[in-house]
């Protein structure tokens, strides 16, 4: 079969190696930040935290089960399994010595760090692949396969790091995490499975029975199907019939079909510990318009979604010819299945997120047939895009703490009510030495450097990076403030102490875990006749409040609602003496 033409056309000179000390500190900078100095925040955060809690401490109204987690009866709203296994056997091993909310986030710091590093190896293996290979000179000179396709896997990497997307979800405690740093192992092991065996086949496993366990066994089975179709169907050309890195034919067959009983087995197991739920929904179904989506698909996967997309244009000759090459057909069927997945759940914006590491592969494989004005455009646009909301964060800091600008502070006071700022000398040092760093980045960018492919993406990716470490540490007390329970919480334990019991009727499952957590108090579901002093209502739910408990017997106490949320109001109210 002849191979159509690459359109990568890359010199030895483009390939030269990312510092690995600035690219380790990039990311080390990326992913501490926002798991350190914070509380659990609302709501999806919080309510992982509590089951992890709860199995940890094994201990309550009703002590959870490590296969059927519950939260005072309450089954999780994502049937996953693994994610609290993980906090709670970090709480466990911490006891003692570390305050839990912390202890929990450890194993998590871990999956984004496994999700980075498969990434890194996913993007340079597929590169590797000899359909991936940039054109050669006539006299020789190009980029030689290694040097290569460590290029593409540093732009993919920071391709990764620059999604607006991820910064969030990916420093929450949620099973979301658990599913992206899976999704990314295994995206790994199938990329790697024509050059590694023992590694390849360890991240398989792992990737495929961590989503299973993790709330996803559907995505499990469709990504571990397709990587077993995509193995199995590939044939190999006269370019990679003479890659002696590669192993032979055969070998791939066997691992597509490994592949192939290895999901069967996980679909049994699945079924086992009963792990299918329907969860299909179209968007008019949840309240949700395909606006809606579509504007989520804009900003969650920039600045990605038009580098992947120029990606296939560029490429779509190996596309169209029948034999598209893994480095091609692996990222777009992971990324279809995500982003297919985001269009029929309600939560679209944790299903697209898995879709990101694929994506910032495909991103990868525009950057070698970049013109100097596309890179030249996308330089400029993100040095003013992140530029700006840098100086944004500054301001509004500099509001937070003297007064001036008097406008930015205004805002600051009717957004959070009630929000004292303070200062603190180690976040601002670090903000500080984050934005004297972009300055050089900046200087060193828009100077005169020797090509690198990689290039184009250091800005969008520093910039992102700059702008969440600023967040994470400049603004760190006011989105505490903003985001956590603690100001509800403690303002309804200084009314009604700690009584042995308080009832509770309508709190949904991150109420319950941060009122347990953060005011050590014991609930239990309210009933008609009550058995405790106080009760707690979601102000959401009192229309449904006396058919729960006779109202004759109570009286509100007071009303509490959380900084900068105007629907997530709580009631207390205290039983009258009979």
């Amino acid at each position: 079969m002849v191979t159509q033409p690459s359109p990568a056309i890359v010199a030895q000179s483009a390939v030269r190696r990312l510092p690995r000390l600035a690219l380790l500190l990039l990311c080390a900078a990326y992913v501490l930040a926002g798991f350190i100095g914070r509380e659990p925040w609302k709501s999806a955060d919080m309510t992982a935290f509590g089951y992890m809690l709860e199995l940890a401490r094994g201990t309550g109204i009703a002590a959870s089960d490590w296969l059927q987690p519950k939260l005072l009866g309450l089954p999780p709203e994502v049937d996953a399994l693994l994610p609290y296994w993980l906090g709670a056997w970090a709480i466990q091993a911490t006891s003692g010595w570390l305050v839990p909310d912390l202890a929990a986030r450890f194993p998590f710091v871990v999956l984004l760090a496994l999700t980075l590093m498969a990434s890194w190896y996913g993007v340079y293996y597929l590169a590797r692949s000899p359909q991936a290979q940039p054109v050669a000179f006539a006299f020789g000179g190009e980029a030689l396969p290694a040097d290569y396709a460590r290029a593409m896997a540093d732009g993919g990497l920071l391709a990764l790091l620059a999604c607006l997307g991820l910064a969030q979800l990916s420093h929450e405690t949620t099973p979301a995490l658990a599913q992206l740093c899976f999704t990314a192992l295994f995206f790994f092991a199938v990329a790697a499975a024509p050059y590694r065996t023992l590694w390849p086949a360890v991240c398989a496993v792992l990737g495929l029975a961590g989503l299973t366990l993790s709330g996803a066994p559907t995505m499990a089975m469709l990504l571990g199907a397709g990587g077993a179709a995509i193995s199995f169907l590939e044939r190999e050309d006269a370019a990679e019939a003479a890659d002696t890195t590669a192993k032979p034919p055969a070998n791939k067959k066997r691992w597509a079909i490994g592949l192939a009983l290895l999901t069967m087995l996980l679909a049994g197991m699945a079924t086992a510990l009963d792990l299918w739920h329907w969860r299909i929904s179209l968007p008019q179904e949840q309240g949700r318009t395909w606006r809606s989506i579509g504007r989520l698909l804009l900003w969650f996967i920039w600045p990605v979604w038009p580098l992947a997309l120029w990606t296939l244009w560029r490429w779509r000759r190996q596309l169209s010819n029948g034999n598209p090459g893994r480095h091609l057909a692996l990222p777009v069927w992971f990324a279809a299945v995500s982003v297919g997945t985001t269009l029929v759940t309600s939560a679209s914006d944790r299903s697209l997120l898995l879709a990101l590491p694929a994506l910032a592969a495909l991103a990868a494989f525009a950057l070698p047939t970049f013109q100097r004005s596309a890179a030249a455009l996308i330089d400029w646009f993100t040095l003013l895009f992140f530029t700006g909301c840098a100086i944004v964060i500054w301001v509004i800091w500099i509001a937070m703490q003297t007064g001036f600008p008097k406008k930015p502070a205004a805002n600051v006071v009717k957004l959070a009510p009630g929000f004292e700022p303070s200062f603190s000398l180690v976040p601002f040092v670090i903000a500080l030495a984050a934005t004297l760093v972009w300055a050089w980045v900046v200087y060193w960018r828009t100077g005169r450097n020797r090509a690198a492919i990689w290039k184009t993406l250091v800005l969008p990716a520093g910039g992102a990076a700059l702008c969440w470490l600023l967040l994470m540490t400049l603004w760190m007390p006011l989105l505490d403030f903003a985001r956590s329970y603690t100001s509800v919480v403690y303002r309804v334990v200084s009314i009604a102490g700690r009584p042995s019991c308080i009832e509770f009727h309508g709190l949904n499952r991150g109420q319950i875990a941060a009122f347990q957590y953060h005011g050590k108090l014991a609930l239990r579901h309210a009933e008609k006749m009550p058995a405790c002093p106080w009760l707690l209502v979601d102000a959401d739910a009192q229309q449904s409040l006396p058919n729960a408990v006779d109202m004759q017997l109570w009286t509100l106490r007071g009303a509490f609602r959380r900084p900068a949320d105007h629907s997530d109001d709580v009631l207390l109210y205290t039983r009258i003496p009979q």
